[in-house]
């Protein structure tokens, strides 16, 4: 039996993705507030790639002191900027988070927009090898010498998929694919394409968890608060805050932590490359682009409940929607 068949006898976990700006906070909130008076603690995992690391706050919308008060949050502030967070690590923290929160007798509620993050854990992963810091110094190298279109170029010759959805200026997932590719003999997309590990783990079938997108009947209402939400960011800090991360003296923008949407362009901005007008322009571009790919992972899933983001009564809608799934689980 597979995962997927077993998981439709497990215990039932509400997961509400989307993508950014939809109102997935207001709505986990509004949740967990309703369970509390009926006397039914509710535990928020975050399914987010930027809420895992220290010190990165106002960028990527982490949720305050008053919203974690509310509710008791998981998998926020538990990296270091200078370090890497893996899909396989959320996997396994996710699981060990959401059984400790079942033994607690609480309500688990996985919240987010980092779809491969909700991917790994309902699928599983796939068998790709960890990174080798010798194979990413030398590509690090040929890049310096030769640019990362030359690499991208590359790429394509042994893996022409994958080189196809890729950018060529896409250093951090160039690199991945062609490091893949030096250390299996086999491009990234074969191995992606491979059966998952997830058919006979035993932890993961204990749940079956189910997907509530906030997804907009109209992606105009979505990208108008997208600008005003980075707009926001602007005006409360983000440039500060990233220049309180450059003074550490430890990072780089060729990392993960500072390749998230807002810290690139700020630090761009702060490196004389572009002007103010400039950064702010390309910080919303980019975060439309993030949107438009949250969306597109969330239409791939057939068995998704879809609440209208741009709806009145959002988030109505989406706490009802978690409490039918959530409720099964007294």
């Amino acid at each position: 039996m597979s995962m997927a068949e077993k998981s439709n006898h497990g215990l039932p976990v509400a997961c509400l993705l989307g993508p950014t700006a939809s109102g997935k906070t207001a709505s986990a909130l509004e949740f967990a507030a309703q369970s509390k008076a009926r006397g039914r603690e509710v535990e928020i995992v975050s399914v987010d790639s930027a809420l895992v690391y220290r010190g990165m706050d106002i960028g990527t919308a982490k949720p305050d002191a008053q919203e974690r008060a509310a509710a008791v949050h998981h998998l926020i502030d538990i990296v270091d900027p200078a370090d890497a967070y893996s899909a396989a690590s959320f996997r396994a923290d996710a699981l060990r988070v959401t059984g400790e929160i079942v033994a607690r007798g609480n309500v688990p509620l996985l919240v987010g927009g980092t779809m491969l993050y909700y991917k790994a854990l309902t699928q599983g992963l796939n068998d790709l090898p960890t990174a080798d810091a010798a194979v990413r110094a030398q590509l690090d190298a040929d890049a310096a010498r030769d640019g990362w279109p030359a690499l991208h170029a590359r790429l394509a010759e042994v893996d022409a998929p994958t080189a196809a959805r890729l950018a060529p200026n896409d250093s951090q997932r160039i690199q991945r694919a062609l490091e893949i590719y030096l250390l299996t003999g086999q491009p990234m997309s074969t191995l992606l394409a491979a059966p998952r590990q997830a058919a006979t783990d035993d932890d993961a079938a204990r749940y079956r968890f189910v997907p509530i997108a906030l997804e907009p009947s109209d992606r105009g209402v979505l990208h108008k608060r997208i600008e005003q939400r980075f707009d926001a960011m602007l005006a409360n800090g983000l440039l500060d805050e990233v220049k309180a991360l450059r003074a550490r003296g430890d990072l780089n923008a060729e990392m993960p932590s500072m390749r998230c949407v807002g810290y690139r362009q700020a630090w761009e901005y702060l490196d004389g490359e572009i002007d103010y007008a400039t950064m702010r322009d390309k910080g919303v571009f980019a975060t439309r682009q993030l949107c438009k790919r949250q969306l597109t992972w969330l239409r791939a899933m057939p068995e998704r409940i879809v609440v209208d983001c741009c709806a009145v009564d959002v988030t109505a809608q989406a706490v009802a929607a978690v409490a039918a799934i959530a409720g099964s689980t007294s």
